[in-house]
């Protein structure tokens, strides 16, 4: 039952956060400024945007809601960002900072050639399509609670919500705003998962009042499939525009390492408090509906003025999470599509565009999330990883540590064969080996021909020379 402390502490809440976002949708007056927030911005807001891009829907009431299904599994959502973030750090930064580009897509072409964009950017949008739909859908307990709405009114209102943000601020209001909502999202969330231990009983408590199996496993669904589920994360994160944006935005290679690591240390606490509540909600409450666990939660056994931060936390956080998935998509289409398409637009007219393709991301996601009201969050979540990383992780690796070594036909083979492969196997094969597993090892054979293509036409130019059977 929300009572007037509630409204009055979400309310103040959102008018800080709300005018922290008017205020930096100033400096947006350039498509640079829109995408990159024109390659200014410091080792904080770094890891503010990367936290306020990652930290969202899936990350709190989608592992909460598995949590209570699973147990301590739940983690591996978050802890794959994690790592992810820790590798970026060391192997990613550098050379993508140094190529001087603004998308992943524009990178592997400057190895693969220019016809490997528009695969990229399908594929990669398409996946960060589907995390704005997981993003939407644990929005909806959220807003039936607060709102009264049902559950349609709920999707609709978020949806809007999303495209309003990041058309209205772009990506300098995300990265501000997301280090505002680094702070309030960790304290709520730390102290909610501190409390839910605590009305556990600890550990002891919590081995008493659940089974070992599933809950207090950390492959209750099987090793592959675990396995699966964080290294999706794993080299989906490394993969997407979205969490790579920032490193492009940094103002040197030295803060967008520390951004990174310092993503890579805060993401995973979030995934622990959220487990926390989950397990104590299956434990005190297990007839309810898994999505609404830490929802009620927070109504339920916080404090209300704390409650009311929390809950708009999380209601920032979703919108904030699914307007940085929308800006992804449209820098990717915006860039490295409408771009070969018009390549002399103004930014003015490339501003437009932006803009307009967040609108038809929402409308698409309203549909997809109608379509699939009752589904689990964080299976949308590793959906989307796994595409983005199929389609991205091992032509990236390549292009970085074999670069020049590969031959450019067989990388854009990589990128647009493999995707596919993987969704057809997924669909043909449910029950068999992960369509991760698939899709990198099928993307890896491909890059290998190419290697090794190319590695036997520079022996045999050296042997035979010109042609003409004359060594050199």
């Amino acid at each position: 039952m929300l009572t007037s402390s509630h409204y009055i502490s979400i309310i103040m809440t959102l008018i800080v956060v709300s005018g922290a976002g008017i205020y930096t949708a100033k400096f947006v007056r350039t498509a640079s400024d829109f995408t990159v927030g024109g390659k200014k911005m410091g080792s904080i807001l770094i890891s503010g945007s990367l936290v306020g891009s990652f930290v969202g829907g899936t990350s709190t009431i989608g592992t909460s809601e598995m949590a209570f299904k699973y147990g301590f599994c739940g983690m591996w959502f978050t802890l794959g960002a994690g790592l992810s973030c820790i590798l970026m750090a060391i192997l990613l930064t550098r050379p993508l900072r140094e190529k001087n580009v603004e998308t992943v897509s524009q990178y592997l072409a400057t190895v693969y050639g220019k016809n490997v964009a528009p695969w990229v950017a399908v594929y990669t949008s398409v996946g960060m399509f589907i995390q704005i739909g997981a993003q939407v859908l644990a929005a909806i307990p959220l807003l039936v609670i607060i709102f009264g709405l049902d559950a349609t009114g709920a999707a609709a209102l978020a949806s809007a919500l999303i495209v309003l943000y990041v058309i209205a601020g772009g990506f300098w209001a995300a990265s501000l705003v997301g280090l505002i909502k680094l702070v309030l999202i960790y304290v709520s969330m730390v102290v909610a998962g501190i409390m839910g231990l605590s009305f556990l009983g600890g550990g002891t408590g919590m081995s008493a009042a659940l089974p070992a199996e599933p809950y207090l496993s950390f492959f209750p669904r099987g090793v592959g499939t675990e396995l699966a589920s964080i290294f999706s994360v794993v080299v989906g994160f490394a993969s997407t525009q979205t969490y790579l944006q920032p490193l492009f935005a940094a103002s040197d290679i030295k803060s967008a390492r520390r951004g990174a690591i310092l993503s890579g240390l805060l993401i995973p606490v979030i995934g622990v408090a959220a487990v926390m509540v989950g397990m104590f909600m299956r434990a005190r409450h297990p007839d309810m509906s898994p999505a609404s666990a830490l929802p009620r939660f927070i109504f339920d056994y916080m404090p209300p003025w704390l409650g009311g931060i929390t809950v708009a936390t999380l209601f920032i956080s979703l919108v904030l999470t699914g307007a940085a998935l929308s800006l992804g998509i449209s820098t990717v289409l915006n860039r490295d599509i409408y771009s070969r398409f018009r390549p002399l637009a103004k930014e003015k007219e490339m501003l437009l565009v932006s803009r307009g393709l967040v609108l038809l991301v929402g409308l698409g996601v309203f549909v997809l999330v109608t379509a699939n009201m009752h589904s689990l969050i964080l299976k949308w979540a590793f959906l989307s990883m796994a595409l983005r990383g199929v389609t991205v992780f091992i032509p990236l690796a390549g292009a970085i540590f074999l670069a020049g070594r590969v031959n450019a036909v067989w990388g854009r083979v990589a990128v647009a064969v493999a995707p596919m492969l993987t969704i057809i196997w997924a669909f043909a094969f449910p029950a068999s080996i992960d369509p991760l597993y698939v899709g990198l090892v099928i993307s890896a054979l491909i890059l290998g021909i190419g290697f090794l293509y190319k590695r036997d036409k520079e022996c045999t130019q050296r042997t035979y020379g010109d042609g003409n059977g004359i060594g050199q």
